[in-house]
């Protein structure tokens, strides 16, 4: 039997595969057979739970990071990082006894990332420093099109400020763009509006998984586009600034300091947890070898 359990942060909800010393092969049609709601266990994505040491992708992070989040979209692709999966990851290492309430540091495909369990349930993460590629970006629905800020924040990312959430559609499908080489593997797109001072909400379509009730690297990208056009750029004036960003499965606060490091904060939870039938998890595994 394989174990698994079942997460969510702000409704970004993850299969979570237990696997120290890398042992479970996860290519991605099987992930993207664990990940389907209807004939698997359903979720936005997985993390795999790997010692740093165990995994040649995060050997060189391990003396940083034990634990390495081994992060696939819901498609079974390989993403750089996921906000509110590592919220859930280092939830998931404290409700299995491995970390403790307070700090730890979790390695990811685009870096260690500082996180810190608090008595309330919540957690912050310390999500690096975004990124912002120059040149114009668009993104479009249907006949409609807005200019959108491209915000690296480890994988990239599309925002768009548009009048109604309502505009982006059904996001079943990632929303064109252009120029095509601004986004050579894809993007995740957010559409954002107003909500009052500092305060925005969000509707996101993320690639390989299509709209999701929340993105955390999608968050932070928002909050530093809607930072930037608001006038503020904490690196520059020395202030920090926090935004509260309402999204679908609920509310982050993301702050960006004034040495430009942002900070996540917002609810971790584990759901469940159980066991993968022997047989199925063999037949999906002969099916797609």
């Amino acid at each position: 039997m394989t174990t698994f359990l079942k997460g969510h942060g702000t409704e970004n909800d993850f299969v979570i595969i237990p696997d120290a010393e890398n042992a479970v092969a996860l290519p991605p049609a099987t992930v993207a057979a664990l990940c389907d709601r209807r004939a698997g266990i359903g979720g936005d994505g997985l993390l795999h739970v790997v010692r740093s040491a165990a995994h040649p992708e995060a050997r060189h992070m391990a003396e940083e990071a034990e634990w390495f989040m081994d992060y696939r979209n819901g498609d079974g692709s390989v993403a750089e990082m996921c906000g509110n999966g590592v919220r859930v990851f280092a939830r998931y290492l404290q409700h299995a006894g491995l970390v403790a309430e307070g700090d730890v540091a979790v390695a990811t495909r685009g870096g260690v990332k500082a996180v810190h369990i608090d008595k309330e349930g919540l957690v912050t993460v310390g999500m690096g420093r975004a990124v912002l590629p120059k040149g114009a970006v668009q993104v479009s629905v249907g006949d409609r099109s807005w200019p959108a800020r491209n915000v690296n924040m480890g994988n990239p990312h599309a925002v768009a400020f548009v009048e109604d959430l309502a505009h982006a559609g059904t996001l079943y499908e990632a929303p064109p763009f252009t120029p095509a080489h601004a986004y050579p593997q894809g993007v995740n797109v957010e559409f954002v509006v107003d909500r009052g001072p500092r305060h925005v909400a969000l509707r996101v379509h993320e690639r390989g998984v299509g709209e999701t009730r929340s993105c955390g690297t999608g968050a932070c990208a928002v909050a530093v586009a809607t930072a930037r056009r608001d006038g503020h750029d904490p690196v520059a004036d020395g202030t920090p600034v926090t935004y509260e960003i309402d999204l679908p499965g609920g509310r982050l606060s993301i702050t960006e300091r004034a040495d430009g490091e942002i900070e996540m904060t917002g609810p971790a939870v584990i759901v469940a947890e159980g066991e993968i039938d022997a047989d199925w998890f063999a037949a999906i595994e002969t099916v797609n070898p």
